[in-house]
Formats: structure tokens, sequence, C-alpha cells
């Protein structure tokens, strides 16, 4: 089973990219860029990994996003997140960043976006991995911010085809942002959101009902409406669930408690993501590890997971059904 988790063609669609950034690496780039971190060493900073909760994670997270100063610097922590996709057969990935986290300590949008897309275009090049960006809102700041942010992504916007909604989740319900992403829509970006992680069901309404997105970011919390489920199962809107982060955030008590297995049963295009995987513990493969034992999924569980993925990317079609083909081409060799 690890051998067919490891090798099976998977797709990523909920990767916060500056969560990726590994100890080793904020170590580095602090010392490149002569930055004093709050830390002694790397076991420090993994020491620190023991969240309350997602408020308590968001501090280390802006804390450690701090050393990321110059176009190298993204262009090096999106090299290294591609370096396991390609180890971990991450066939396509869509990329989650946050701009204002660095645009808010004076880094000029363009610095951000020219390194990350540079290392996903090499990317491409070297092991044929294909990619998007979505730019994410931070939903604790206003909405009026976000406008901002939407304005400076404008001349970028043929390689930022998304827009999303991250960040604290309780108390910044998708109805604040409502008016920024009917600008977007207006612009021509399709529309995502965290919805249902710490939040009630009734914000994953409001993201579909007044941001018009095509999918839910986490969205756990479905279940406690079930005309919401019946409503997400008949649209067949994606979730893009993180087992691993969910524990670590402490929305579930343990892994043998997550609900991906029910969510799967009930019929809803639920998939496998590692959200921000140098933080809670793993990539896609170890949440796919994770859940597998925990939840004792079978092959064609793992598949189902896997294809729900492909069938929510938003690759064009013929892309899409490539990735698909290529994915049955690799069961029908293992079986």
């Amino acid at each position: 089973m690890d051998a067919f988790i490891r090798d099976i063609p998977k797709a990523e669609l909920h990767i916060h990219i500056e969560g990726s950034l590994e100890p080793e690496l904020m170590f580095a780039l602090a010392q490149r860029n002569n930055i004093s971190l709050p830390y002694s060493s790397v076991d420090a900073v993994r020491a620190a990994y023991q969240f309350e909760n997602l408020q308590s994670f968001l501090d280390l997270y802006y804390a450690g996003a701090a050393v990321l100063q110059t176009e190298q610097d993204f262009y090096d922590l999106t090299w290294a997140y591609l370096e396991r996709c390609a180890a971990q057969n991450v066939r396509h990935t869509e990329i989650f960043f946050d701009p204002q986290t660095h645009t808010e300590r004076g880094i000029p949008f363009e610095t951000v976006h020219t390194g990350i897309y540079r290392a996903l275009e090499d990317a491409k090049q070297q092991w044929g991995i294909t990619s998007y960006l979505i730019l994410c809102f931070l939903r604790h700041l206003s909405a009026e911010s976000a406008m901002a942010t939407l304005e400076q992504a404008l001349p970028f916007k043929s390689t930022i085809p998304t827009v999303g909604l991250d960040s604290s989740e309780l108390g910044h319900p998708p109805v604040k942002f409502q008016q920024v992403f009917d600008r977007a829509r207006a612009e021509g970006f399709l529309t995502v959101a965290h919805a249902g992680e710490e939040g009630p069901a009734e914000y994953i309404w409001e993201a579909i009902r007044l941001l018009e997105v095509s999918r839910i970011d986490h969205g756990v919390r479905c279940v406690e409406d079930p005309q919401l489920v019946d409503y997400l199962v008949q649209r067949q809107i994606p979730l893009t669930v993180c087992p691993l982060s969910n524990v670590r955030l402490c929305v579930f008590d343990s892994i043998q408690q997550h609900n991906l297995k029910h969510l799967l049963d009930l019929g809803l295009c639920v998939t496998v993501n590692s959200d921000d995987p140098a933080y809670f513990g793993g990539y896609i493969t170890e949440n796919f590890e994770a859940v597998q034992s925990a939840l004792h999924l079978s092959h064609q569980d793992i598949y189902q997971l896997v294809k729900n993925s492909f069938t929510a990317a938003f690759l064009p079609s013929d892309e899409k059904q490539a990735r698909l083909d290529e994915l049955d081409q690799f069961m029908a060799s293992v079986t």
C-alpha cells in the first residue's frame, strides 16, 4: 500500500507555499538576509509546532514568512516544494500564495509573484509538473486591503487564474469579501475559499452563494447541515481536505476521528492535500498514508480520492483528460 500511495500520479489543490517553509530553509534564508529569528535552532522551531488552534499556528506562520525578502527567496521556497512534488509523483499542483503577508512588510507584489512563478515554470520544464497559482486574500485584514491586492494582481492575471480566501476563519465570514470577489469574477478570475474548517457550515453556504466559488477549501464541517451535504453532492462541488492539518489544528482530536472516509462514502468530491506541510507533519504522500492507515482506506478509495483531485483541478479539459488517462493506466498496471 505504501508503494501504491507513493507511486500513484497525484494532484494537489490545497497547498500554501509559505506553509512549505521547512525550518532548515527558514534558517538559511534568515542568515542570507541577516534576519534574527526568535529560535535558537531548527529543533527549537519544530518544538514550537504544537498548536492549540488555527490562530496559534498563524502566529508562527507569519513570523516564519519574515525571512522571505527577495525574488530568489521565493524561488527557493517554491523549488523546494516542487522537488517534493517530483519525489512524490505529484503531476499537477495548484498553489496558494499570500501576497499581503509580504506586501505588508514592504515586499513588492512583483517580487513575490516572479520568484514563485519562475520556479513553477522551471519545474514544468524539468519534471513536466503542471501548476496554477491561486492568490489568497487574508480574511483577518480588511476588505479594502483585499481590493488593493486584487488591483496589484491585475497586471499578472494571465498567470494567476484564481483567487481565494484564507487565514483566520472565525469572525471573518465570506460575506465580508463579497464585493472583492464580485470584482475578481468580473476581471475573469475563478474563485475558491476556505470555509467550514473552524467556521460553521453557514460559511460554506456563504462562499457558494455570495462568492460563487468553484471549490471549498477544507469544508469538513459541511456534515453539520444535511441540506448542504446534499447540495455539495448533487453539484459535485469539490472539498480540498487536509487531514494532518485538521488534526494539528484540533479540528479533529485524532486522525482516526477524521471524517474523510465518511465524506467519501457520502459521494462528496473530496480530495486529500497537505495545506502547510512544513508545519503539520507531512506532504501529500504522508497525508494519504496517515488516512489510509487510520481509516482503513482501500486501493479503490485512494484511487477515487486522486481521481477527484484531477477532476476538481482547473486544468483545461484536454490536459485533465490526459492526467486521468495516466491515472487509469497506472491502475491497470498494478491490478
